[in-house]
């Protein structure tokens, strides 16, 4: 099979890169195009351990040039589209390039897929798309309601891949997942941020009160969830991906302070941002019963697993976050 992996350089789709081409897919049975534009966020080195693999072309270009796009997706047997801008954050100060690649990206990918007659293409979202809910959980039925401009773009993004199967029959699947973490992640997200911070001395900032609540989901499992969907999904469905595990903020500061060896002392609350979604809680059934996905990594596995990878993998993150803020 020949896939096309655009943001593969990124946390999640370099995740999913190495264990394609790692012992527990087949090495001789997937052929990998990563397509990515190698934005703050996209790093050469989340490719390293398969930099070399004979199985592995990587294209540096932007989901959005079309050019680009129809050269790396011809001959592909499937899509699976990471590329996104992801940074809440980041999407309050400035939501523009958040709606031009998530939104007239991914409108790109799809068009140059049709015209190459792709046979599977898997859309990767996100929970943030339904909103926040207070008690129970999302089932993939809920109607889209997004708080935050990256949430929408993403929301917009999902509707677009949905569209395009119920209009032109493109075989498209789309996942969302809950909140992940692991290995690659870049320091601007909560965990790592607040690993790397205090492996430093420094403090770590609590938004608000520390009562927002997220499921939390390891990257290995988000991939292996991805994997199944690729290979087992019905055609213009979507499906849920989540961890099972949900903690208030707080709740996650206090573990991580204790897996860094610290206290809250080193905790600096500041205001809440904007739109902060209070709680987010996906259905997971569907794809448990459809597809057979059960998470594998347990929160406190994952949790230590993690951060000791930071604290071997400082030659990593240390130049991300020395590099100025772009």
């Amino acid at each position: 099979m020949r896939i096309l992996v655009t943001g593969g350089a990124g946390f999640i789709g370099s995740n999913y890169v190495r264990m394609l081409l790692g012992d527990s897919i087949g090495h001789d049975e997937v052929h990998v195009t990563v397509l990515d534009k190698l934005t703050y966020s996209g790093n050469m080195a989340n490719l390293a351990p398969v930099a070399d693999h004979p199985n592995l072309v990587f294209v540096q270009g932007s989901i959005c040039d079309e050019d680009v796009v129809d050269g790396v997706m011809q001959r592909q047997d499937a899509v699976v589209h990471f590329a996104a801008e992801s940074h809440v954050d980041r999407s309050i100060t400035g939501a523009m390039e958040f709606v031009r690649t998530n939104v007239e990206g991914t409108q790109t990918l799809l068009d140059a897929a049709r015209r190459h007659a792709v046979g599977r293409f898997v859309h990767v979202s996100t929970d943030e798309v339904y909103g926040s809910i207070a008690e129970g959980s999302w089932t993939e039925e809920w109607p889209l309601a997004p708080r935050s401009p990256y949430a929408a773009s993403k929301a917009g993004s999902d509707l677009i891949a949905l569209a395009c199967h119920r209009t032109h029959g493109l075989d498209v699947v789309v996942t969302r997942c809950s909140n992940n973490y692991g290995p690659y992640q870049f320091p601007e997200k909560v965990i790592p941020l607040f690993v790397t911070n205090l492996l430093d001395g420094k403090k770590v900032p609590l938004y608000g009160d520390g009562l927002n609540i997220r499921d939390w989901l390891h990257v290995d499992d988000h991939c292996a969830g991805i994997q199944l969907a690729l290979t087992k999904g019905r055609s213009g469905e979507v499906y849920h991906i989540g961890g099972g595990t949900e903690l208030t903020n707080r709740e996650l500061t206090e573990r991580l302070l204790e897996a860094c060896g610290a206290d809250w002392s080193m905790v600096v609350p500041v205001e809440d941002r904007k739109g902060h979604d209070r709680r987010y809680s996906l259905d997971i059934t569907k794809i448990r019963n459809e597809l057979g996905y059960e998470p594998g990594v347990s929160l406190a596995q994952g949790l230590a697993d993690t951060v000791s990878w930071y604290k071997e993998s400082r030659a990593w993150w240390e130049p991300l976050k020395a590099a100025p803020a772009q």
